[in-house]
């Protein structure tokens, strides 16, 4: 996959479970307005907030409902075998990518053992086709997958694990990556990166605020050979705007806003909605950005 991929959010009840309706329909309204390809059940979709039968109902919708060639899943979680079984049941959908979060509860970690710990859950999939991204976000998992790890498992298992989404916010750890390995697919989670994907070597972008960008990042991504500087520019302040405030809250509000349907504002604990003051903020920003 490549291109424009938005990592979107994920609806839920007063109780907390997943709305089906809500969830496929903004899936819908994403691919009709520039993105490329989903990620869901990712950071911003909350997944790790679920219990594994919620995502496999989430997972099961997506790929019932959208072409599956243009889906992407988090199936990451500290547990190994938690971790095996939700790829399998990804495959076995028909997903072609997972987005594989490192072990992250026990540290430190050496480089063997995450080696280990990938190898072990290539092995349990076996002949399965479903392509392993890694998933670096070290400000959530407190660690930093290293480059010598990545370069050894792409090297043993090149069709396996073919890509990875960056969260860091570390270009040049992306750029590096390209540099050292130019088949890995390499997704920086910043849109503001499309305006150098030609020149890095980037596959795309993967991020929550495409939920609001889509149309300006399809735009940047198609001219990213010649990038236009105005463009870019907008891009970063409508990120910026919306990062300002906390992040999966802040998206979660401006799909409610866009669809006039308040229960996209429900996140999950330890996510707190925002308040009238912090609408009031991200609302104008986005609105005096617009007209700019």
């Amino acid at each position: 996959m490549y291109g424009v991929v938005s990592a979107v959010p994920t609806p839920v009840t007063q109780g907390g479970e997943p709305i089906r309706d809500l969830f496929l329909s903004h899936c819908r309204w994403a691919l009709e307005n520039g993105c490329d390809g989903l990620n869901i059940l990712g950071s911003t979709g909350e997944a790790n907030s679920f219990q594994a039968h919620s995502r496999k109902s989430v997972m099961a919708w997506a790929a019932s409902d959208i072409d599956r060639a243009r889906l992407m899943v988090g199936t990451g979680t500290p547990s190994l075998g938690e971790t095996i079984d939700l790829t399998a049941f990804a495959d076995d959908l028909g997903y072609r990518v997972a987005l594989v979060l490192p072990p992250y509860y026990y540290k430190p970690v050496s480089n063997d053992g995450l080696i280990d710990w990938y190898t072990r859950l290539h092995k349990a999939l076996g002949a399965r086709p479903i392509s392993i991204y890694f998933y670096n976000f070290p400000q959530m998992t407190g660690l930093t997958i290293p480059i010598a790890v990545i370069e050894e498992l792409h090297k043993r298992w090149p069709e396996r694990f073919c890509g990875i989404k960056d969260s860091s916010g570390d270009l040049p750890y992306c750029r590096e990556l390209t540099s050292l390995m130019p088949k890995l697919e390499v997704f920086p989670s910043s849109e503001v990166a499309l305006g150098e994907a030609a020149q890095s070597g980037f596959a795309g972008c993967i991020s929550a605020t495409v939920n609001e960008t889509a149309s300006l990042c399809a735009e940047l991504w198609s001219g990213r050979d010649n990038p236009e500087p105005k463009l870019v520019a907008t891009i970063s302040a409508i990120r910026n705007a919306i990062s300002a405030q906390p992040l999966i809250p802040s998206v979660k509000f401006l799909v409610s806003q866009r669809t006039g349907n308040p229960d996209w504002q429900r996140v999950l604990p330890p996510f707190c909605e925002l308040d009238d003051t912090q609408h009031t903020v991200l609302s104008q920003a986005i609105e005096n950005l617009a007209t700019v």
